[in-house]
């Protein structure tokens, strides 16, 4: 068997940086917004629902791009969602700098925010659906599952790459970061639009993969998995610039640099995840390849372990080396539980699988903030204590029946 249209190395590896360039420019609103629409004057409720809509029409319109790429070209697409992630992002930071300003205020703020943030849900999801066809056309029944798992572990590494990105631009002021990831967006979409052939049409007779559905028995159980652990980390993110700014009064004692301090803060935090994500996946994952139902439950173990610790101990330092144990948690469990649900279906299947699995972070992301913002409401400490304990709940899971099955059905 021979690829339908085969890509280089190089060229499989921009079709990574672009995934990474778009999951960036989603997730880095959860350091920079966050704080700062408060300090504008939205609520934790307010703050969510604008992040939560936008999120909603991303999981949503992603089937629908994903019909566009085939119809215009994949190419087209990539470099499409990668603009207009740069130009959605520019407007959501022209329109928070009016409401730092008190150009506009309370509800106009918040109509504006939202309706500027939705057009990023409706525009950038293109990149992920067509990333992953183009993989598809690129690889064979006994590689595809491996290319699509590359396309995922980007946007995984996108997530995080974001907000680590932050504790780097934040010293040059508070909205520094957006203005990286509108950058590192538009660099990229030139690149690709220089690196990448052009879309060659595929043959009426050409066999395509069959979609697998969501409500498939075998991939069910792994979908739900990745969903709940990834409402737990909507809860976290959602909060965590909040938790920062709250539990160090960096209001009280910083005053007007209360946000820029509360960015810089969390983006180490995440800096620190991000950097023992990549050494596990990097220097663990990728040379010695472990039983995933082996390295699941430690992993989940882990990060569940990391959320408890940071909600324990004050110290700003052990904060940070929670988080190194959440993202070396993450870079073990991450990977596995995507393994195990590509591989509880046949060889042929592999493929759609990954494809279906993709659903899973933007879906724990539409129940995920609204869910922490409100345990944030009630006390500061309870969306980390919330997240860890479903974390912990999946480690226990993973622990007692997933690892306790076989590695593959055939």
């Amino acid at each position: 068997e021979t690829p339908l249209h085969p890509l280089t190395a190089f060229q499989r590896a921009m079709l990574m940086l672009g995934t990474i360039a778009v999951g960036a420019g989603m997730s880095i609103n959860f350091v920079v917004v966050t704080p700062l629409t408060r300090k504008a004057g939205l609520s934790e409720m307010e703050v969510a629902a604008v992040m939560t809509l936008s999120t909603v029409l991303f999981a949503v319109t992603i089937p629908l791009w994903g019909r566009i790429a085939d119809l215009v070209g994949r190419k087209r697409v990539m470099i499409f969602s990668l603009f207009a992630t740069a130009l959605t992002n520019m407007a959501f930071l022209f329109a928070l700098e009016a409401g730092l300003a008190g150009m506009i205020t309370g509800t106009t703020l918040f109509l504006t925010l939202t309706f500027v943030r939705a057009w990023f849900g409706v525009l950038a999801p293109g990149l992920q659906p067509a990333a992953m066809a183009a993989m598809t056309d690129a690889t064979t029944t006994a590689n595809r599952a491996a290319g699509l798992g590359m396309i995922g572990a980007a946007m995984a590494i996108g997530s995080i790459v974001g907000p680590a990105g932050a504790a780097v631009l934040a010293p040059f002021g508070a909205l520094a970061p957006l203005w990286g990831t509108i950058v590192f967006c538009v660099i990229i979409g030139i690149l690709i639009s220089f690196t990448l052939p052009k879309t060659i049409k595929r043959p009426r007779n050409a066999p395509r993969p069959k979609p697998l559905s969501l409500t498939d028995r075998r991939m069910r159980p792994h979908l739900i998995f990745l969903l709940t652990y990834f409402v737990a980390i909507g809860i976290m993110q959602q909060t965590l610039a909040w938790f920062i700014e709250d539990r160090y009064r960096l209001t009280e004692t910083m005053g007007e640099a209360a946000g820029q301090a509360a960015v810089l803060y969390t983006g180490i935090t995440f800096a620190c995840y991000a950097v023992a994500s990549l050494i596990v996946q990097f220097g663990y994952i990728n040379r010695v390849r472990p039983d995933p139902r082996k390295v699941l439950p430690l992993g989940l173990a882990m990060v569940s372990a990391g959320y408890f610790g940071a909600d324990a101990f004050r110290e700003l330092y052990v904060v940070y080396a929670c988080f190194l144990l959440v993202g070396a948690g993450a870079a073990l469990a991450i990977p596995s539980a995507n393994a195990l649900g590509s591989l509880s279906v046949s060889r042929e299947e592999q493929g759609a699988a990954a494809a279906l699995l993709a659903i899973a972070p933007p879906g724990g992301f539409i129940f995920g903030p609204m869910i922490g913002a409100w345990l944030y409401g009630l006390h500061y400490a309870l969306p980390l204590l919330a997240a860890g304990g479903l974390v912990g709940a999946l480690a226990i899971y993973a622990l007692l029946v997933t690892a306790r099955k076989p590695l593959s059905p055939d």
